[in-house]
């Protein structure tokens, strides 16, 4: 007697919640990716404005140098100081940029902090269907083989009862 083998009748389910899982695993990965490219950013801004205060630095001491040294004439003067004044913009502006970039970051790490926690929970959800699934398939092989012994015990009965009318 053959029997039809039982299908899982929560599959689509557990197909589905797998598919979420993978989902949420890439979105996992491309929130670290943005994180690490918002942190690069912030390297990069924060080298500029190191780089505009070495400048601003260095402008400063040329005219000390030139000023004590009295090589300084006025039109060099206000060109440096102009110069001084718009490097001194710069890093205001970069500055700026900084803070918005670290503000970047952390709405970065929120994001990537959620992608992890959406990815804790569905896979979660998958380990609880494959439990599921698991407790579903015991219970099939035991009804199975309760069914099994059943058959085997009837078919023992009447070999028996064969043999008594026989014998």
């Amino acid at each position: 007697m053959a029997r039809k083998k039982e299908k899982y009748r929560l599959q689509p389910l557990l197909d589905v919640k797998e598919r979420h899982k993978r989902q949420t695993e890439i979105a996992l990965s491309k929130a670290f990716s943005e994180l690490k490219a918002e942190q690069q950013k912030l390297v990069k801004l924060e080298a500029e404005k190191q780089e505009i205060v070495e400048k601003r630095l260095q402008t400063r001491r040329e005219m000390s140098e030139m000023v004590s040294m009295g090589e300084s004439r006025v039109s060099d003067s206000h060109t440096r100081l102009a110069f001084l004044k718009k490097l001194a913009e710069d890093e205001e502006k970069k500055d700026e940029e900084i803070v918005e970039q670290k503000e970047a970051i952390k709405r970065a790490e929120e994001k990537l902090a959620q992608a992890k926690r959406d990815y804790i929970d569905a896979c979660k959800e998958v380990k609880i269907m494959e439990k599921h699934k698991e407790l579903w398939q015991k219970k099939v092989k035991q009804k199975l083989e309760y069914q099994e012994a059943k058959m085997m015990n009837e078919l023992g009965n009447v070999i028996h009862q064969i043999r008594k009318m026989d014998g």
